[in-house]
């Protein structure tokens, strides 16, 4: 089975690909462009863009939207956390958390899947905190600053080990099972 993954960012790529080749997916990356709302959940950006890539057309995807959530911060960035990754970047998220004590903070990622017509839509969850200063050169986004076991940042992690208790690597396990009861994969 071929399944092609929609998204601009290659970090994103490297770790589905990582994820998903061992399965006999052939894994087929593709940049489409369609509108991320601003919207209260991932899950409800994820819906409106498999409608939208549907409507063009499109068949056997997969797409994602992930978010930082820190809790002294009351959830934010968010569903916006794309956009303050651009604007403020991880230097922006650490001055707002620099007179905080509690850096507690989770990165989530909702994967949603056409596969045969269908859809399979599975969020994964990584508990952490958020560090208080970057650390790590491997990653993207906010992984130099975000640690899941309070010592080693996502940037400071193998891969394979990341992908293995990630917000995405979650997700992706969840993905892999609903692909298997559709028996979709060998």
């Amino acid at each position: 089975m071929r399944i092609k993954i929609i998204t601009s960012n290659l970090g994103k790529v490297r770790e589905f690909r990582a994820a998903l080749s061992h399965l006999g997916l052939e894994v087929e990356h593709m940049r489409i462009p369609y509108d991320e709302p601003q919207v209260s959940s991932l899950e409800e950006v994820v819906e409106k863009g498999m409608e939208e890539l549907r409507n063009k057309g499109l068949r056997d995807f997969m797409i994602d939207d992930s978010g930082l959530f820190v809790c002294d911060l009351k959830g934010f960035p968010g569903v916006y956390s794309s956009y303050v990754q651009k604007t403020i970047g991880n230097d922006g998220i650490l001055e707002l958390m620099k007179e905080r004590k509690n850096r507690d903070a989770e990165f989530r990622c909702c994967i949603g899947a056409d596969i045969n017509g269908g859809t399979i839509m599975v969020t994964g969850v990584c508990k952490g905190m958020i560090l208080k200063k970057e650390r790590g050169s491997d990653g993207f986004g906010f992984d130099p600053i975000f640690s899941a076991d309070g010592e080693r940042s996502f940037a400071e992690l193998p891969m394979d080990e990341k992908n293995d208790i990630s917000h995405r690597g979650v997700a992706t396990k969840l993905l892999i099972k609903e692909l298997e009861k559709l028996d979709a994969i060998r």
